[in-house]
């Protein structure tokens, strides 16, 4: 690991890895809190350096304490899985592999809540890592590859690692995009035409407001990626949203139908079936709406916002009581789901199951002072309006 002032988060993430690992190696960069006291607590080896602005250079540094066979990396801000810890304990025991691949899933996430993460790899000493932001070991792992042909790649099947530092909040707090922008602007200045960068970068113009530029940029990773579909996949996937964005629903849904046809982990599809269900709802195609968020709930049946969604399908075609059951799904998988009650309310009222929907709304209602208060009095307006409250 490496850290800086992550006094509330690493517990949690120490605490997850505890009884799984043999050492724990943590380069603090710096902190001004508890951290390193922290760490050394949970019998983690505590190293200092002095943070350069450059992510692969602060890695590798932390990797060179390692004495294990394989190392396993963790941000702060992630926990282990404890129900992959059998599979990841078999996988290590296997010699063909020089790096397994784990699925990370953003907690909270409605936007492409699952990825692949290159975090579990065999101590080899030519394994490094490149990039300033985002940091890999895959370029060093597809040069072994080429002088060392016996080794494979692999990925492990389910959820390995929770990361909950994409909340907006954080993101806020820890001012990440600024620096991850000024970091992949240094590196696409030397790298133009590198597909990963493009992706990264595209992305964060897109999220940031600079949609044109990302678009630009997105494009370009597309016209230059090779054989690597989890890229590719991003590419076309955050291409999806940029035109989403720009109002533009016919290309949009043409880059989420390019995404989902790609050969990768089903899993990582999730976001691009959601994101396509969504835009073919909104221009009137109901039907394949109600497939595509389908297909998403057969990969994940415990997708929250795809039973939600598909209520909403359910609901625009008319057909109540299948949209009652999505939306008593999504609640039973998120009890703090304040539109699925409202949706669920509005529904109920419709059937003229008065009390039931009385109930709905006041869940909606209590929901929705605590994250949105406007939402809250909108409801509670309408409901003295119609002469129900």
């Amino acid at each position: 690991m490496i850290v800086k002032d992550e006094e509330k988060a690493l517990p949690k993430c120490l605490g997850s890895v505890k009884n799984v690992v043999d050492e724990m190696v943590v380069l603090d960069t710096g902190s001004s809190d508890r951290t390193p006291h922290i760490a050394q607590k949970f019998g983690a080896k505590v190293y200092h350096f002095q943070w350069c602005n450059d992510f692969s250079t602060a890695r590798n540094e932390a990797l060179k304490y390692v004495t294990g066979d394989w190392v396993l990396v963790l941000d702060a801000d992630e926990k282990l899985s404890q129900k992959i810890i059998p599979q990841l304990r078999e996988v290590i025991e296997r010699e063909e592999y020089l790096l397994i691949n784990l699925v990370r899933q953003e907690v909270g996430a409605v936007q492409s809540p699952y990825s692949l993460v290159s975090r579990l790899f065999r101590n080899h000493p030519e394994i490094r890592f490149s990039r300033p932001y985002h940091a890999l070991v895959d370029d060093s792992a597809t040069e072994i590859l080429c002088q060392e042909p016996h080794w494979q790649i692999g990925y492990l099947q389910g959820v390995a690692i929770l990361h909950s530092g994409y909340q907006k909040n954080t993101i806020t707090q820890n001012n990440k995009h600024t620096k991850a922008q000024a970091a992949m602007e240094e590196f696409l200045a030397t790298h133009p035409n590198d597909p990963y960068v493009c992706s990264k970068l595209g992305a964060l113009y897109v999220e940031t407001g600079k949609i044109s530029e990302g678009v630009k940029l997105l494009t370009r990773g597309i016209t230059a990626v090779e054989e690597n579909y989890d890229i590719l996949y991003e590419l076309y996937y955050h291409l999806g949203i940029a035109y989403s964005r720009l109002q533009n629903p016919k290309q949009a849904i043409a880059h989420y139908q390019a995404a989902i046809k790609l050969p990768i982990y089903p899993m990582l599809k999730l976001g691009a079936y959601n994101n396509l269900g969504n835009l073919l709802k909104a221009t009137g195609d109901l039907k394949s709406a109600k497939t595509a968020y389908e297909t998403a709930l057969k990969i994940d049946p415990t997708f929250a916002t795809g039973h939600y969604n598909l209520g909403m399908t359910f609901k625009a075609m008319g057909l109540f009581t299948d949209a009652i059951a999505s939306y008593q799904k999504a609640i039973q998988l998120n009890p703090n789901y304040a539109d699925a009650y409202q949706n669920l309310g509005v529904v109920l009222l419709k059937l003229g199951n008065l009390q039931a929907s009385l109930t709905a709304f006041r869940m909606a209602i209590a929901l929705h002072e605590k994250h949105n208060p406007q939402e809250a009095h909108r409801l509670r307006q309408g409901l003295h309006e119609m002469g129900l409250i």
